[in-house]
């Protein structure tokens, strides 16, 4: 009778011991989870990191772009990773094709352009950055702009003449991660908000 005791307590102090761990872990889950929402700057630049940042804010004020929009589009076309290359071709830091790259060059004055340049992070941002600055002129809008980015102008206009929306999925998705991955990099990143002029 004595041993069934002493095994029931321990049963008992093993389940409560267990709940304790159990509401401890559910706690400390949703700390992280408030914490990755709120996203304050030092944790962001943790999930968000900000490589070649001279080159970036160099190349997008050159071309009149928000800093932290072009580092969305990095982010979310490479993770930063110079050496990045899609299954569909796109190379570099912000996976720019061979072709489209190579018009880039002729139209500002880069007579020797090679595939191999798209590996090197200056080229590629800038690029990359000409063609946003090219995307935004062309169609007003930064939802368009890259929707062309992610999808090719060609379908971009064609849903502009039907008077469509993004018709794709995950055309629709970058757009909206490009965006709010802007807002992650202005926060985490106080020398990427665009310069105020007055």
């Amino acid at each position: 009778m004595g041993r069934r005791r002493r095994r029931g307590a321990l049963t008992a102090g093993v389940v409560r011991s267990a709940a304790f761990l159990l509401v401890l872990l559910a706690a400390a889950a949703a700390a992280l989870a408030a914490v990755h929402v709120a996203m304050p700057a030092p944790y962001a630049r943790l999930w968000y990191p900000l490589r070649y940042e001279e080159i970036v804010t160099g190349h997008a004020r050159n071309y009149g772009l928000d800093p932290a929009l072009v580092a969305a589009v990095i982010y979310e076309e490479s993770r930063f990773r110079a050496d990045a290359e899609s299954p569909t071709g796109a190379i570099g830091l912000m996976q720019l094709q061979p072709d489209t790259a190579r018009g880039i060059a002729l139209r500002t004055g880069g007579a020797r352009f090679e595939v191999a340049d798209l590996y090197d992070p200056e080229i590629n941002v800038r690029y990359g950055c000409w063609y946003l600055r090219h995307l935004l002129g062309k169609y007003g809008d930064e939802r368009h702009a890259l929707a062309a980015y992610n999808a090719g102008q060609a379908n971009v206009d064609e849903w502009r003449r039907e008077g469509r929306q993004i018709p794709f999925p995950e055309t629709r998705e970058y757009v909206d991660n490009v965006l709010e991955t802007r807002a992650i990099y202005r926060r985490a990143y106080p020398a990427l908000a665009p310069r105020r002029t007055g």
